[in-house]
């Protein structure tokens, strides 16, 4: 069988290509550059705990341990006042916090993009073409062909292609996909800069008083990074206003100003250095500036823009070329590499297997379903925190500022609708009627399992994380079985019923067993999917429900299918039904621009 195309070698693409490599699926990445990354030290990535365990899996580990850095806490300020502080846990010696307070992981994309290349070069199955610009596409009942043009222009010929080109797809504008969303939806100017901050370890978002005449306040955060390094974002008012060298030094200084100890009258001015150039330690608001060296700058500026079709027929698209955000705290690569591991483990059951149309459309009904939610309430929420006007607000919900500073936490840290990781609750692979168990857990169907210590069939103590990415995975919950040896148990009580029952599933599973889990009492079994969320949590060992279950994970598919999907001409609608309204357009009542890139 063909391989799969992977068109763009971003971190979501090379993602993507690595997943599929791990499943044994050949892949053919398409790069339009000389493969020389960039570096940036002002371009930084912020993982959250389950995508950063989805790229360490995939053998970026060290990069993720070196390159990157776990906060120890978050504090929120405003007016120079501490309003919140939310400390991480400690990091035990399998790399693992507690699920309910695991920091984020911050490092800069060239030092995550350089890592993923190096691990895809040490990947029989995958090959990285550069030079290679994508002109055009055909596809067929049988595969799709694309066209390249530039040093290695040629015909390429594959089972399936992923679109991961970014926010001005090739290969979104060739399938004739709409693009539609806001433009322009914040600014901010950014640096990169070595210095020493009060707060070692810690990052920082700090709301000042609105500046005279009204309108928002400034906002500042400064996010460490490794090796004494921090990352500025200052939130920049509406419109085109230019950001010179001048006034990116003037908020540098201010704000290192700000959160410096007001030093002793008649402490004489020392030097802190910019590139290469020392500027004199200088002034404001009555205190000193500390020592600096600005390593690099940069405006970004934030996009709302959701496509109208993930995909259509053997095309799919993921990353930014698929959707756009990233106010609020927002990560956009987050969402990204969440369509990455989502797509692998579906595209390597139909390149190995065959896969029905509900298997693949439902990439899109759960990735864009999850987007959209996410782009909604970012966009309900910045007419709330960026017009100033405190009474609006308290018609939501009490206490402007207290609120205000919540959500702004929320979007950072991962939490509530800006930041938390998607529940599929809707996902047309779910449990059918009747085959639920009846069971309640903490974590819904469809929610990311928690991330509990595990022993494997060989003896071995992991995470349940580090087990994902292939199978299903069915997790026993037997209370005391640390204590035993793996001979007696793996022989003893329900476990031989449950092997059983799971080599006769569908779907390749590997059984695990935990000492406990969130909610669940002994004896429950838990099917989990190969991106890590929950199927569904059975009291007992219950062979019917499971089969039947391991099927509908499978999108209902019996044996070997065509897994043509739908008519190329024919985009558009969902395996199990019309999409929901409310999931079309990320805000809701809010008209969209239609204008494409």
């Amino acid at each position: 069988m063909d391989p799969v195309i992977v068109v763009g070698a971003g971190p979501v693409g090379l993602s993507l290509s690595l997943a599929l490599a791990r499943l044994g699926v050949p892949t053919v990445v398409l790069d339009e550059t000389t493969g020389q990354e960039e570096t940036r030290p002002a371009r930084t990535v912020v993982l959250r705990p389950d995508t950063a365990a989805f790229v360490a899996r995939l053998g970026c580990a060290d990069t993720l341990e070196s390159a990157g850095a776990h906060w120890t806490a978050w504090r929120t300020m405003r007016r120079r006042r501490l309003r919140e502080r939310v400390a991480f846990g400690p990091r035990t010696p399998d790399g693992a916090a507690a699920p309910a307070t695991a920091s984020p992981l911050h490092l800069p994309q060239h030092a995550l993009t350089r890592a993923l290349r190096g691990a895809l070069a040490h990947e029989k199955l995958a090959e990285i073409v550069t030079g290679s610009r994508l002109a055009d596409l055909e596809q067929d009942e049988h595969g799709i062909s694309a066209h390249t043009r530039g040093p290695n222009g040629t015909w390429w010929r594959g089972s399936y292609l992923i679109g991961c080109d970014g926010p001005r797809s090739t290969v979104r504008k060739l399938l004739d996909i709409r693009f539609p969303g806001r433009t322009a939806v914040e600014r901010h100017a950014v640096a990169a800069l070595r210095c020493e901050l009060p707060w070692p370890g810690e990052a920082l978002l700090h709301r000042s008083p609105p500046r005279q005449g009204g309108g928002p306040g400034n906002e500042v955060s400064a996010r460490p990074l490794a090796g004494h390094v921090w990352r500025l974002d200052w939130l920049l008012p509406p419109g085109r206003e230019l950001v010179t060298p001048d006034a990116l030094v003037a908020r540098i200084r201010d704000s290192l100003a700000g959160w410096t100890s007001e030093s002793p009258a008649g402490t004489a001015d020392e030097t802190g250095a910019e590139g290469d150039t020392a500027l004199p330690r200088g002034r404001g608001h009555g205190r000193l500036v500390p020592p600096y060296e600005l390593l690099d700058t940069g405006v970004h500026t934030v996009h709302h823009r959701l496509a109208r079709d993930w995909r259509q027929g053997r095309a799919f698209l993921a990353g930014d070329a698929a959707h756009l955000l990233g106010a609020l705290g927002t990560q956009g690569l987050d969402e990204g590499l969440r369509d990455a591991e989502n797509l692998a483990w579906k595209l390597g059951l139909a390149w190995h297997h065959g896969a029905s149309d509900v298997l693949l459309d439902s990439y899109q009904a759960e990735r864009r379903g999850a987007v959209a939610a996410r782009l909604r309430a970012a966009d309900q929420a910045l007419p709330l925190l960026r017009d100033g006007r405190s009474a609006r607000w308290r018609t939501v919900l009490p206490g402007a500022a207290r609120g205000r500073s919540t959500l702004l936490t929320d979007g950072h840290l991962g939490r509530g609708p800006l930041g938390a990781p998607p529940v599929y609750a809707r996902t047309p692979l779910g449990p059918p009627d009747g085959h639920t168990g009846g069971l309640l857990v903490e974590t819904p169907p469809g929610a990311p399992v928690t991330d509990v210590a595990v022993t494997a069939s060989d003896g071995s103590v992991v995470r349940l994380r580090d087990r994902l990415g292939r199978g299903l995975l069915v997790v026993l919950v037997a209370p005391g079985t640390g204590v035993w040896d793996r001979r007696h148990w793996q022989s003893a009580g329900l476990m031989p019923r449950l092997a059983e029952a799971v080599d006769a599933l569908s779907m390749d599973a590997e059984i695990l067993v935990t000492e406990a889990y969130p909610g669940a009492s002994a004896h429950t079994v838990l099917l989990v999917r190969p991106d890590g969320h929950l199927v569904t949590a059975l009291s007992g060992v219950r062979p019917a429900e499971m089969a039947a279950c391991a099927n509908a994970v499978r999108g209902g598919a019996h044996g070997p299918v065509t897994g043509s999907g739908r008519d190329a001409a024919a985009p558009g609608g969902d395996a199990a039904g019309e999409e929901d309204s409310s999931a079309v357009d990320p805000v809701g009542s809010t008209v969209l621009h239609s204008e494409n890139d």
